[in-house]
């Protein structure tokens, strides 16, 4: 206990800049893998015979070590936040894609019809009934998505991107467990918390009916 308290007494600021640092690479990866992912699932949904090789596709980057897509981008984009930003934001695209066209796939023809018999034209069914009715299951590609960008987002620190992958490894090289541990669990109180609040916000976007048919079969 009181080699914590001395470790915070030491390094307590750069501990809550790093946590910034790492929530800020995580979730700009994770935003821009939404902006980017959720409209291509959709229209992808009105695709299948593309929607195969595209998945395919990104499915094979998912595959490459974390740490090869960086070293990738370092002759690009040298070193530092961005490359890192990039880097992650591949890793993104997959599950939120993947659920994203799943669950608009998913979605009750029937519920389709009675909304073009309303007059409703193909944007206004999109945005009124198909992502509305697949809602939980992008949510959940997202929560998927963004957990393991914060755990991913620890190697960021290789290429001098920051983050509280600086802890973890100096604590390797150091052979020092407090910088290991200070490393290693705010990353993971990150992820808990952030899958969280993100459940939170899953609720709120989630149509009151359909959370409510949820929760009755629970």
């Amino acid at each position: 206990m009181q080699a914590l308290k001395q470790f915070l007494a030491e390094n307590g600021d750069e501990l809550l800049l790093k946590t910034w640092e790492h929530l800020y690479i995580s979730l700009i990866a994770v935003l821009l893998g939404i902006l980017v992912a959720i409209p291509l699932g959709i229209l992808l949904s009105r695709t299948p015979k593309a929607a195969g090789l595209v998945m395919g596709v990104v499915g094979v980057v998912q595959t490459f070590p974390s740490l090869a897509i960086l070293a990738f981008f370092i002759p690009i984009l040298g070193v530092g936040t961005g490359p890192a930003i990039v880097a992650l934001f591949l890793y993104s695209v997959l599950p939120i894609l993947r659920n994203t066209y799943t669950g608009i796939r998913g979605v009750n023809q029937g519920l389709l019809e009675a909304g073009r018999g309303m007059g409703m034209n193909g944007w206004q069914r999109i945005r009124y009934v198909e992502v509305p009715l697949a809602m939980p299951i992008i949510m959940a590609g997202i929560r998927l998505s963004t957990v393991y960008l914060i755990g991913w987002a620890t190697l960021a620190s290789f290429i001098g991107a920051g983050g509280l992958g600086d802890f973890i490894f100096n604590g390797l090289n150091l052979f020092r467990t407090d910088y290991i541990v200070a490393g290693a669990v705010p990353v993971t109180l990150l992820a808990l918390i952030t899958d969280f609040f993100l459940g939170l916000l899953e609720k709120w976007v989630t149509p009151k009916g359909i959370r409510d048919s949820k929760e009755a079969v629970v």
